[in-house]
């Protein structure tokens, strides 16, 4: 791998880019990159060896497996992100370190069949609440503590698609690379 740019290593797809303007098709896009994103996903590592699981997809990177519990974590985060969202008004949500989250035993060596489940009923409940959402709920927003932005519900399906797609080119081009087909 030390041909490679460890700026592409980082963000294969590049990284995520804010539109200008949220048409309804780029919402209706996002929402069905949700949607399929765990089917491609368990696609692409349910037949993975340990070894293969347990190998980072770049110098100093999670491993395949820290990928997989990385996105059903963060994505339960988004769940209830925009419950919040749409049950108070601008609420300040809760933050987590998820360098932590990933060094916790479930998530070094814990099997990804688990995760790969929650992912496809937690995506399933994500597109149904996501494709029911009204123009005024889009504008719905809570602050995230860290930087003490507004993050609008529109701004948070974007950027949670654009989220599973760069960890799934982290693994299919560290597949390829290994030549893992």
């Amino acid at each position: 791998m030390e041909e490679f740019d460890l700026e592409k290593l980082k963000y294969p797809i590049g990284k995520f880019k804010i539109p200008e303007i949220y048409t309804t098709t780029y919402i209706a896009d996002r929402i069905a990159s949700i949607e399929s994103y765990p089917e491609r996903l368990k696609k692409e590592t349910i037949h993975l060896t340990n070894e293969q699981l347990n190998t980072p997809y770049r110098p100093g990177g999670w491993t395949v497996r820290q990928v997989i519990h990385h996105c059903a974590e963060s994505h339960m985060n988004c769940f209830i992100r925009l419950k919040w969202a749409l049950t108070e008004n601008n609420p300040v949500i809760k933050a987590y370190d998820e360098t932590l989250w990933a060094e916790l035993y479930d998530n070094l060596d814990m099997p990804i069949e688990p995760t790969l489940s929650l992912l496809e009923g937690l995506h399933f409940r994500l597109a149904y609440l996501m494709k029911k959402l009204s123009e005024t709920e889009l504008e719905k927003s809570f602050i995230h503590p860290e930087n003490n932005s507004e993050y609008k519900i529109k701004q948070i399906i974007g950027s949670y698609a654009w989220h599973g797609e760069h960890h799934l080119a982290h693994i299919t081009n560290l597949k390829k690379y290994k030549n893992w087909e």
